[in-house]
Formats: structure tokens, C-alpha cells, sequence
């Protein structure tokens, strides 16, 4: 069984979620327990990309990849690499901003957050580009019968 598939959704939901819970607490009044929210969902989503990361290695080795997809499949795991290491610092940075009380202040927290999306367009890359790995050649996609 391939776990990166089934794996791979959980951080792009997580870290969109919290993009948009981060957004929402812009526009909040007392954006406290928002921010803390979407703390947490970054958290979430960077450990779940580990996860998915660390699947699509493996499952690398066992799936077909059809030869014109190989550079393809370079560029994907570089960004992945780069993606994950990105979301992890900055996911593991902001919570402990969070939880020592330092992004109560706004002109802490808005670098933070914009840090965070930039985080997302990073995933949105990587997911482009193993997306279409499975939708243009079919890579870990089982044969018709």
C-alpha cells in the first residue's frame, strides 16, 4: 500500500485552513484565539507534510515512473525538500512565538503570518508539480485492466 497518496492531502487542507483561519484573524478584533488556531494548524500541517515527505521517498521507489517524468519527479522532491524544511521551521517557530505570548503584538505576528503564506505558495508549487506527476503520466496511478 502506497501511504504517500493517501497521506499527501492532510498537510495541503491543514496549511490552506490555517492561510484562512490567519486571514480570518486579521479582520477579527481580538484576533487571540484565531491566531493561536492557525498556529496550531501550521503545526499540524508541517508534521503531516513530514509524513507526506518521507512517503513519497519511499513510495518513489516502488511506483513506475515512465522515463519523461524522471525530471519531473527531481523537481518535485526538491521542492518537497525545501517546502518541508520551510513549513517546519517557520510552523515550529511561530508556535513557540505563540505559546511564550510574543505574537500577542501585532507588528510581531503580521511578519510571522506573512512568512506562513509564503509557506503555502511554496506547497502550492510542490503540489503542482506532483500533481502532475499523477494527472500527465500516470506516476503511482494503477493500469487499466
Amino acid at each position: 500500500m502506497r501511504l504517500h497518496a493517501w497521506l499527501v492531502h492532510f498537510p495541503l487542507g491543514l496549511i490552506a485552513t490555517a492561510a484562512l483561519v490567519d486571514l480570518a484573524a486579521l479582520a477579527a478584533g481580538r484576533p487571540g484565539a484565531l491566531r493561536r488556531a492557525a498556529s496550531g494548524l501550521y503545526a499540524a500541517g508541517a508534521a503531516t507534510l513530514i509524513a507526506a515527505y518521507v512517503t513519497g521517498r519511499d513510495d518513489a521507489a516502488v511506483v513506475r515512473v515512465p522515463g519523461l517524468a524522471h525530471p519531473l519527479v527531481g523537481a518535485h522532491w526538491t521542492w518537497a525538500l525545501w517546502t518541508t524544511s520551510y513549513l517546519g521551521a517557520v510552523s515550529a517557530a511561530r508556535l513557540a512565538l505563540d505559546l511564550s505570548g510574543r505574537l500577542a503584538v501585532r507588528r510581531r505576528w503580521l511578519p510571522v503570518a506573512a512568512a506562513c503564506a509564503v509557506g503555502l505558495l511554496l506547497l502550492a508549487q510542490t503540489a503542482e508539480r506532483g500533481g502532475r506527476l499523477v494527472y500527465q503520466y500516470g506516476v503511482g496511478v494503477a493500469a487499466p485492466r
